[in-house]
This record gives structure tokens, C-alpha cells and sequence, in this order.
């Protein structure tokens, strides 16, 4: 049975830590220039076995070549709780990026960023940790509401995302006539420079090729 989305439990010290990781975001560009390596990061899980696997994969910015790419097998650590996901992921994360012989400059996540219920989403997390730009781009949508009606279907295309009629992130069109991914600031970067690296790296498919990659790997090293 999931844990309720309740501040008032045993996890209450969690949602105390992204209280305090809140008022650390940074919301404006803090990037290298310019950005030659990008990251992606993914985990897979074999719930039965106890283990997870997180992957970390480097493109280059320009080719979206892979460059670099390693990985990290550990036990699980931290249960599935709604709106904790990121203590569940990032030990694993973490120990696959210091393993990179190529430090990436930015790192796009399959998640979310401030486009979270305490505004410390996955990217969020991440990037304050490792003190590196980071993105939130996830499949689906978390918290927030947009105009679906007035979204164009061109490769391109963003409408806000509200939530506590604040903008917390955008849903992106990153192909034409296919469903939008939703974009968030992790860490150390700006709302249309996010936009723009998410388009930059979706040149064919409506995920970013570090996101591709990232779970290409993980799958792979989890069937093996």
C-alpha cells in the first residue's frame, strides 16, 4: 500500500529536508560555456531482489554522440513514498555520476523539478546535491495545470504550468501532433534555457536522447 502524501508520518523529516532544500534552488542560468557534455540518469529496480541500478550516460551536445556512461548496483534503500521518489533514487544516481570519467555540465532528468509538491522534485534534488545544472523533464504530469486546448500541436509548442498560481514548468511539444513532456528548473538554470536544452536533445522522438540512453542502459545492465 502506497504512504499517503502526508507531512504528519514517519517521513516527516524528509518533507523537512525539501523544506529546507526549497529555499536553496537556484532559478537563474549558472552553466558552463559553453556546454559541451550533457547527462542523462535513469534507475531500474528488481523489486523481488531487493536491488536497483542507476545509470548515468554523457552525450555530446552537438553530435548527441555517447561519450561516457557508467553504472551503480546497490540495494534499495528508501520505500516508495509519493512526493519522497527522489530518496529513493539518487544514492544510486550519485555514486553512478562520480564514477564518469566525463563530467557532464548539465544533466536532463526522467523527472520532475520544482514542478513537485514541495517544489524539490527529483532534478531539484539532484542538482543541489551534486551542486550541477540540472532540468526536470518527465513523461507525465505531477502537480500543475495547463490549457490543453490552446496547446498548438507544433514541434515547439508551450503552455504553463500552474501550481498555487505559481509557474512551475511548462508542457513542451518536442514533436509535432505527440503528447507533451513537462519541463521544470532543477537547479542552477532558467525556465527558457530548460526548454531549450530539452528541444535541443529531442531532435527525432519526444524524449531527449540523454533520457533515451540513460533507460536503454539501465534495461539493459538490469536484464543482464
Amino acid at each position: 500500500m502506497q504512504e499517503p502524501f502526508n507531512e504528519a508520518n514517519e517521513f516527516a523529516v524528509y518533507f523537512e529536508i525539501q523544506t529546507q532544500m526549497r529555499e536553496k534552488v537556484i532559478k537563474v542560468d549558472q552553466l558552463d560555456a559553453p556546454i559541451k557534455f550533457v547527462a542523462g540518469v535513469d534507475v531500474a529496480y528488481d523489486e523481488a531482489a531487493n536491488k536497483m541500478i542507476g545509470a548515468a550516460v554523457v552525450l555530446d551536445s552537438e553530435t548527441l554522440e555517447v561519450v561516457d556512461q557508467a553504472i551503480h548496483e546497490m540495494d534499495i534503500t528508501f520505500p516508495y513514498v509519493p512526493g519522497l521518489f527522489s530518496f529513493r533514487e539518487i544514492p544510486a544516481l550519485k555514486e553512478a555520476i562520480q564514477q564518469l570519467t566525463t563530467k557532464p555540465s548539465l544533466i536532463i532528468c526522467d523527472g520532475h523539478g520544482i514542478a513537485h509538491p514541495k517544489n524539490v522534485g527529483m532534478a531539484t534534488h539532484l542538482g543541489i546535491e551534486l551542486d550541477i545544472p540540472t532540468i526536470g523533464c518527465g513523461k507525465t504530469k505531477l502537480v500543475g495545470d495547463y490549457d490543453r486546448s490552446t496547446l498548438d500541436e507544433n514541434r515547439g509548442a508551450i503552455q504553463e504550468l500552474v501550481w498555487n498560481d505559481e509557474v512551475v514548468g511548462v508542457a513542451l511539444r518536442t514533436q509535432e501532433k505527440i503528447k507533451p513532456v513537462f519541463v521544470s528548473i532543477g537547479h542552477r538554470i532558467s525556465l527558457p534555457t530548460a526548454m531549450h536544452w530539452v528541444l535541443k536533445m529531442c531532435p527525432a522522438y519526444r524524449l531527449p536522447e540523454t533520457t533515451r540512453q540513460a533507460d536503454q542502459l539501465v534495461n539493459k545492465m538490469m536484464k543482464n
